[in-house]
């Protein structure tokens, strides 16, 4: 007979906060009952999600009364196959309301890809549909990676393949195809064809290794008259960068330019701080005063200072690591702006969507591309330990799974946010033009279609020239190489 003594079964979820609503303990008697690593999995999920998980008040197994003790909750959770399962069915309309809380079987895996660490060919790529076809697929290449093995075998932007392996894309098939566990695959190459694509008979051999990407991707000032302006193509919010992103606003400053774009197409998000930070470089003239707010569940809101869910403009850059040690300090490089234009496509979401709304309730905002995704929420990384946090006492060393439940919603300073996407030209002043798929050009360049029209409206302000739309038809994107990352369109804080 074993006994297990328990600080009240409920009082155990709260533990890194001051939401616990039991006190008295309970001694709970199993006999013959053996916790399995699945029971503490499930566990670790339930509790998790009984903490933070925004949604909390609306899931009936996270209230507090659905377990009267922890052998009915283990036994009730035996009933799903898998922890993904347990977790899915513990969202709150997961693909409705909920449509971007996860959970990874690799917690190393995940702290890589925050960083911009990942297992890839170093092509990063989109996916679209044949237009004649409802179930063929293609892939387009939108950048390449250096020191990857997609930049030794020369692939190049633009390049438009239809088969891997020599099997046919199709809806059904490419997750298996590209993103299996296959170590390499070979890429059949096609002639574009007016989004009908015809193969040419080329074949690229790529291997799958883990690569880091420096998410400053580009950088430079195009001087065009009298006018000099920067521009920045940045495509993660990552912390390990945030030293090298402030240099760049150093060289721009040093160089006068008078407007700025920014370059978030197929930026996906990243770190609340590093999004603040990225803010304060734009302008710099309003250090302290409200970048963002956030919303958390009931529980967490009274239980935690009311200013820890202000973001304000910072005007020094503070990074510690998971001891707290401070691993880099310094002042913001700021070019007081009081007018930036963003170029966006329909991959661009979280923290890269919150630049855009938090400056726009400052300064002028002006957006060029297509409608993004419209993710105005964030989550935290919950690990299986008793705080819940990396850091915590006694974590569980038998696996490594890791949860990234949405436990926040995020606004501007006036409580303004896009659910359904930052819309240039609707909802935000601008040019609403998608990438020709056909004709994508260089970036930062302007044989980019993109920045060419960003270009000439900062030269000459007019929003439409000869078409005002663009003679290709687009066709929607149904998935990318970077959604397939373990940080995938994450917008994520610490808290503290």
């Amino acid at each position: 007979m074993k006994k297990i003594i328990f600080a009240s079964f409920l009082t155990i979820l709260f533990i890194a906060s001051s939401c616990s609503k039991k006190e008295e303990e309970n001694e709970i008697t199993e006999p013959d009952f053996v916790v399995t690593l699945d029971d503490e999995i499930n566990f670790f999920i339930w509790k998790g999600l009984k903490n933070y998980y925004l949604w909390e008040k609306d899931v009936s197994d996270l209230a507090d009364d659905r377990f009267n003790n922890i052998e009915e909750l283990y036994t009730y959770f035996r009933n799903y196959d898998s922890p993904e399962s347990t977790f899915n069915n513990l969202l709150f309309r997961p693909g409705n309301v909920d449509r971007f809380s996860w959970i990874v079987d690799d917690y190393v895996a995940l702290e890589n890809s925050f960083q911009g660490i990942n297992t890839t060919t170093g092509m990063e790529f989109g996916l679209k549909r044949y237009q004649n076809s409802n179930t063929n697929v293609y892939g387009y290449v939108r950048y390449v990676i250096p020191n990857s093995s997609a930049a030794t075998e020369k692939v190049k932007r633009g390049m438009i393949f239809s088969s891997v392996n020599g099997t046919q894309l199709t809806d059904s098939n490419f997750r298996t195809l590209l993103f299996g566990n296959n170590s390499s695959f070979s890429i059949g190459l096609a002639n574009y064809n007016n989004g009908n694509p015809i193969s040419n008979g080329t074949t690229i051999s790529l291997t799958k290794a883990e690569v880091q990407e420096n998410p400053i991707a580009v950088s430079k000032v195009i001087t065009e008259g009298n006018k000099k302006i920067g521009y920045l193509m940045y495509n993660q919010f990552a912390r390990n960068y945030d030293g090298e992103l402030n240099a760049v606003f150093n060289f721009l400053k040093a160089e006068n330019v008078s407007d700025l774009i920014i370059d978030l197409r197929y930026n996906g998000g990243g770190s609340i701080t590093t999004a603040s930070y990225l803010g304060s470089m734009v302008t710099g003239q309003f250090g302290g005063q409200v970048y963002s707010k956030e919303v958390w569940n009931e529980a967490i809101t009274k239980g935690t200072p009311a200013d820890r869910f202000i973001n304000n403009f910072p005007t020094k850059i503070r990074n510690t690591d998971n001891t707290g040690n401070v691993i880099l300090e310094e002042n913001i490089n700021s070019l007081g702006l009081t007018k930036v234009y963003f170029i966006v496509s329909g991959s661009t979401a979280s923290a890269s969507e919150l630049v855009i709304n938090s400056l726009s309730a400052y300064i002028d905002v002006e957006v060029v591309g297509t409608t993004t995704v419209g993710k105005q929420v964030g989550s935290i990384t919950l690990y299986d330990s008793e705080s819940l946090f990396r850091n915590g006492k006694n974590l569980n060393p038998k696996h490594t799974y890791a949860m990234q439940p949405i436990v926040l919603e995020i606004t501007n300073k006036n409580g303004e946010n896009y659910p359904n996407g930052i819309v240039p030209g609707t909802n935000f002043t601008g040019i609403n033009l998608a990438e020709d798929v056909g004709d994508l050009g260089v970036l930062g360049e302007r044989s980019d279609p993109l920045l060419d029209r960003t270009l000439t409206y900062i030269l000459t302000g007019k929003k439409t020239f000869g078409k005002n739309k663009a003679s290709f038809v687009n066709t929607e994107e149904i998935f990318n190489s970077k959604l397939a990352t373990p940080a995938s369109n994450n917008m994520f804080t610490d808290f503290k």
